[in-house]
């Protein structure tokens, strides 16, 4: 059920034990710093941070206090929340493999606190492949634990593909989604967001938005450079702005 190229996944394997070196450096040019004239009225803080996930350790994790400081000192912070969250795992032995994820909600809540994360100053993304890996009644019991928590989503088909969310005084549009799956087609676009293509998004969709910012999660693992179809994507993203 994943849409996953059969070459990919024949190599993972084999990349998970040597990450492959191929690819360069070109089209990573960044265009010359410029500043706002005049400058901006209104200014926020934005810290990003990447999956969130129970997988490769079950315990809460230490982190350096310069960096709780300045997860701490953001007014928003945009992760993305690999694992579903969940009280019993569905799917048992992937899970107890590692090749579906889970962790419980008091493992979440106290990842948070330990990095020093405020719960309503955090938006978590839905859209990645493993979001399903406890089946649609685990998609829904994430939903509920964040609800719980006091944690804003981004990333589902039915906040459509471009989500406003408040940061300080601004309203920031989270273009966030996931070109994988790990699951039924049908099924996984029905409640997560594949929408990466921004000339597919709707006329008028920016609309008393103060910033787009773009979440993907695409690409290949275990390898040191992105693949062309992905830069082509980011030039696109950029160029919409």
């Amino acid at each position: 059920m994943s849409n996953y190229p059969l070459s990919y996944k024949l190599s993972w394997l084999p990349r998970f034990l040597k990450p492959s070196l191929g690819g360069d450096r070109n089209g990573f040019a960044a265009p010359a710093a410029t500043l706002m004239v005049p400058g901006p009225t209104q200014t926020v803080r934005l810290a990003f941070i990447g999956d969130l996930s129970a997988v490769a350790n079950r315990t809460v994790p230490e982190c350096d206090p310069a960096i709780a400081a300045l997860l701490a000192s953001a007014d928003l912070v945009v992760g993305n929340c690999e694992s579903p969250i969940v009280e019993r795992p569905s799917a048992v032995a992937g899970t107890r493999l590692g090749t579906h994820h889970a962790m419980s909600e008091r493992f979440l809540a106290d990842s948070l606190a330990a990095v020093g994360i405020a719960r309503d100053r955090l938006v978590l993304s839905l859209a990645n492949n493993h979001v399903l890996d406890q089946g649609v009644a685990g998609f829904d019991e994430t939903v509920a634990a964040l609800k719980r928590l006091g944690i804003r989503t981004i990333g589902t088909a039915a906040g459509g593909p471009v989500q406003h969310q408040a940061a300080g005084p601004l309203t920031i549009g989270f273009a966030a989604f996931t070109l994988w799956r790990n699951a039924d087609e049908a099924e996984f676009r029905a409640r997560i967001s594949m929408a990466g293509d921004p000339a597919e998004w709707p006329l008028g969709i920016l609309a008393d938005v103060d910033l787009l910012c773009a979440v993907p999660h695409w690409d290949w693992e275990f390898r040191h450079f992105p693949r062309p179809a992905t830069r082509a994507l980011a030039r696109r993203l950029a160029g919409y702005g």
